[in-house]
């Protein structure tokens, strides 16, 4: 993601659709976070701008619903549900993922391998 002051903020995004995997009354995701205003942004692997309070997916659990959805470690999670989710409290992000009464969640996600991508095939045309 790229951004100057001042400009609009650019991504690459992806959307990814994780269905829960219901165990008794717990809804799994299979997943877990990092990140978020209340946090300290430089201990933050996944973000090369050290000043990213976003929040970032820091563990994908093998064959649980994330995975098979196609979330990856170190993506960037921009929206939930519709919900924006770049200035939010690690605790007002996890709330919305966990959500009891839903069993879909909807995400908009950006990563590096993406960006990367779209800036090379901007490169050769």
């Amino acid at each position: 993601m790229s951004f100057i002051p001042g400009h609009p903020v650019t991504a690459v995004v992806q959307r990814i659709e994780i269905h829960k995997l219901r165990d008794g009354d717990n809804l799994i995701l299979g997943f877990s976070i990092g990140g978020g205003i209340d946090q300290d942004p430089s201990q933050n692997p996944f973000s090369e701008d050290k000043t990213d309070k976003g929040i970032y997916v820091t563990r994908v659990s093998k064959g649980g619903p994330a995975e098979v959805a196609g979330l990856r470690m170190g993506d960037k999670i921009m929206q939930v549900n519709g919900w924006d989710m770049t200035m939010v409290t690690h605790d007002q992000a996890r709330k919305k993922l966990t959500k009891k009464n839903e069993d879909v969640v909807r995400l908009l996600v950006t990563r590096k391998s993406l960006e990367n991508a779209v800036r090379q095939s901007m490169m050769q045309h």
